[in-house]
């Protein structure tokens, strides 16, 4: 039987950063833990977005993920919120490579259609479905939710990419 594997899933935010880990063995999958790292909005963005980044670098040395997946940016409703979600997507990205993780990116319309079956999804059926295929799991927040359902669309699509490219090396070495 395979070892099992945590995942680290990722809604990155400026103002709340989602986060959510969960483990894989097989096709059975268990939540370890989710919570939100919230910046302090009287503060300047950089100062934001070092609590951002020393939030995820606890939740990585606390939660020891084997892999991450971070959402891909959407069309924000300006040109100013979307640089503001762009920034800390960036620090998402490097605080989870700097620490020697694999980092998938999904799109919000795969994460929903992964979790709930359609890309349109809304937010509390995403929580229902999370909480379905979690059973325990009580997100705190919609962004430790969106988190999980990451998590949980790496687990189903990435993971077995991940597996494929593994089993394609090993047939290659035993050439």
């Amino acid at each position: 039987m395979p070892a099992s594997l945590r995942y680290l899933g990722i809604d990155p935010g400026l103002t709340a950063t989602g986060w959510g880990v969960i483990s894989v063995h097989g096709s059975k999958l268990l939540h370890i833990a989710n919570g939100t790292i919230t910046s302090n909005a009287r503060l300047g963005i950089p100062e934001r977005l070092v609590e951002i980044e020393a939030g995820l670098v606890r939740v990585i040395e606390e939660h020891r993920p084997d892999a991450a997946a971070v959402e891909q940016a959407f069309v924000a409703r300006d040109a100013s919120a979307a640089l503001k979600l762009g920034q800390a997507r960036a620090i998402a990205l490097l605080v989870t490579a700097r620490a020697g993780l694999a980092v998938a990116e999904y799109a919000p319309n795969h994460v929903k259609k992964s979790v709930v079956g359609a890309g349109h999804a809304d937010k509390a059926q995403i929580r229902l479905m999370v909480e379905m295929l979690l059973p325990g799991s009580r997100a705190a927040t919609e962004h430790a939710a969106d988190a999980l359902a990451i998590a949980i669309a790496h687990a189903h699509s990435g993971a077995a990419n991940e597996r494929l490219a593994a089993a394609v090396a090993r047939a290659g070495a035993g050439r």
